[in-house]
């Protein structure tokens, strides 16, 4: 904005001049869609290692695994190395079966994902604003998505996934309530990432 300032009686002009000839009421620009790529950056280059400490797992050392995407097919999905899939769609970044996390990023927002005739996942924005230390650094501004998915009459499994802006899933935690009881099964953090940059 630098120089607005230096001649105002010219700009002051110049802006009525322009009002003159504008319509009466111009109409509004349409409101931006809103970007799930801002906390999951898809691309052909991104990679991410997570450090694998799930109980499951036994007793050896935490494992690390690394998952880069290298390819986009002609259905607009970003492929990874592991053979899944994601791509953007309605505001959302969906698999081949179900929407993982949808824009906006507010709080309690809910969404679900059909995944066949006897299951349904139930998604929701637990929190927004959290800080996130994992051994890839300590990340401000974290969202953490809530996925239940009923396994039985008194049982559940719940996904927990906290994604860093501009970094993508950060830790990444499911449990099953069994008879209100939480039984751990997949602990992973993010060690490292590559983003090369955001596509839609």
């Amino acid at each position: 904005m630098r120089g607005v300032i230096r001649r105002p009686a010219l700009i002051l002009c110049a802006a009525l001049a322009a009002c003159a000839h504008a319509p009466a009421e111009a109409p509004a620009p349409p409101p931006a869609a809103p970007d799930p790529t801002a906390y999951f950056p898809l691309a052909v280059g991104n990679e991410w290692t997570w450090v694998d400490s799930s109980p499951v797992a036994g007793d050896g050392a935490p494992k690390r695994r690394t998952v880069r995407i290298v390819s986009r097919d002609a259905e607009g999905y970003f492929v990874d190395d592991g053979r899944g899939a994601l791509k953007v769609a309605h505001g959302c970044i969906q698999d081949r079966v179900r929407r993982i996390l949808c824009a906006p990023f507010e709080a309690d927002r809910s969404w679900i994902s059909i995944v066949s005739e006897t299951s349904t996942e139930r998604y929701q924005i637990a929190a927004t604003g959290l800080t996130a230390s994992v051994p890839a650094g300590t990340f401000e501004g974290c969202v953490l998505v809530r996925a239940r998915n009923r396994a039985g009459d008194d049982a559940e499994v719940i996904l927990e996934t906290t994604y860093a802006p501009g970094v993508g899933p950060v830790r990444i935690e499911t449990f099953a309530l069994v008879g209100g009881k939480r039984v751990p099964q997949v602990k992973a953090e993010l060690a490292s990432h590559r983003i090369v940059r955001a596509s839609r």
